[in-house]
C-alpha cells in the first residue's frame, strides 16, 4: 500500500516545484515590453529633434486626431515611471515638445509648407510631376523609398531654416546691443552735461567774486597812475 501511495506524493512535489508555462510566458512578455520601451526611448533621442514627425515616428500626412493618438501611445509606453530607462525623461520631454509643435496650428503649417518644398525637391529629382500622389506606383519600390529621401531633403531645408533663424536672432540681440550702447551713452553724455552744469551753478558765487576783487584791484591801480602835466 505504501509503495503504490509514494509514486503519486512525488509526482505532487514536481507539479509543485516545475515552473508555470504561463508565469514564464509573462515573465518574458515583461522583459522583451521593457526591452522595446528602451528600444523607443533610443530611437527618439537620435531622431531629428528639428522635425517633430521624425520623432513621433509618423506620416506627415496625419490628422491631428492620429498625432494626438499616436503620442498618447508612445508617452505611455516610454513613461518614466513604466520605462527602465535611465534618459526616459529627456525622451518624454522631446516627444512631449514634438506634439506640442504639431498641436500648435501655425508651427504645423509652417512645418508643412517646409516639408512640401522638400516633397517637390524629390520630386523634381526623381523627373516626376509635382501633382505626383503618395500612392503614385512610381513612388514605390525606390530605394532608397521616398519616405527616406523626403525626411533627408526635409532634414536638409529644416536645418537652413533653423540657420537662418539663428542668424536672425544673433543679427537683432546685435542691434539690439548696439541700441542699448546708444542709450548708455546718451544717458552717460546727459548725466555728465548735468553735472558740468552743476559745477558751474556751484561756482558761480566764487567766480563772482574772483571777478569783483579783480576789478577792484583795478580801479585801485588806475588811481594811483599820475595824470602827466603837458607844458
Amino acid at each position: 500500500m505504501s509503495s503504490t501511495k509514494q509514486p503519486e506524493a512525488s509526482t505532487s512535489k514536481a507539479k509543485e516545484t516545475a515552473p508555470d508555462v504561463a508565469d514564464i510566458d509573462r515573465l518574458l512578455n515583461r522583459e522583451a515590453t521593457a526591452f522595446q520601451r528602451e528600444v523607443e526611448v533610443e530611437r527618439i533621442l537620435k531622431a531629428f529633434k528639428l522635425n517633430p514627425y521624425d520623432i513621433l515616428d509618423i506620416d506627415e500626412m496625419s490628422t491631428a486626431e492620429e498625432v494626438k493618438k499616436r503620442y498618447k501611445q508612445l508617452s505611455l509606453f516610454i513613461h518614466p515611471d513604466k520605462c527602465p530607462h535611465p534618459r526616459s525623461p529627456e525622451a518624454f520631454d522631446i516627444l512631449k515638445k514634438a506634439e506640442s509643435e504639431l498641436s500648435d496650428k501655425a508651427k504645423r503649417e509652417e512645418l508643412d509648407a517646409l516639408i512640401n518644398q522638400a516633397r517637390n525637391n524629390v520630386l523634381r529629382a526623381l523627373s516626376l510631376p509635382l501633382s505626383t500622389k503618395p500612392d503614385d506606383p512610381a513612388l514605390k519600390n525606390l530605394t532608397p523609398s521616398f519616405k527616406v529621401r523626403l525626411r533627408a531633403q526635409s532634414k536638409e531645408l529644416l536645418i537652413e531654416e533653423e540657420v537662418r533663424r539663428r542668424k536672425a536672432i544673433k543679427m537683432n540681440l546685435a542691434n539690439e546691443g548696439l541700441e542699448a550702447r546708444k542709450k548708455e551713452e546718451e544717458i552717460a553724455s546727459k548725466k555728465r552735461k548735468a553735472e558740468e552744469e552743476k559745477a558751474w551753478e556751484d561756482n558761480r558765487e566764487e567766480r563772482v567774486g574772483s571777478w569783483r576783487n579783480f576789478a577792484a584791484t583795478q580801479g585801485k591801480k588806475k588811481k594811483k597812475q599820475k595824470i602827466a602835466i603837458l607844458g
